[in-house]
């Protein structure tokens, strides 16, 4: 079996806990309350999507040509007061 590593993002919630992503696998969507519930959570939700995949014949996405960047944008509603 072959080891796969796919990129995920943490959103810190509000009333806790975080909301986990997978952007190379659209709707791969879960949540833990702490950051260890979240990672287990999200490996175990990509491990049930790609099996969804495999059962229906349909290619796994791969993550190794994807990666992560920052863009800057200015924002007019965001002001800074210098004084």
């Amino acid at each position: 079996m072959k080891i796969q590593d796919y990129t995920v993002i943490f959103h810190p919630e509000p009333e806790g806990g975080f909301t986990v992503v997978v952007p190379s696998l659209p709707g791969c969507v879960t949540y833990g309350k702490t950051l260890k519930s979240a990672k287990a959570m999200i490996t175990d939700a990509i491990e049930g999507y790609i099996a969804s995949l495999i059962k229906h014949g349909e290619p796994v996405p791969s993550d190794e040509a994807t990666f992560i960047s920052t863009v800057h944008v200015h924002n007019p509603a965001v002001s800074v007061a210098y004084a």
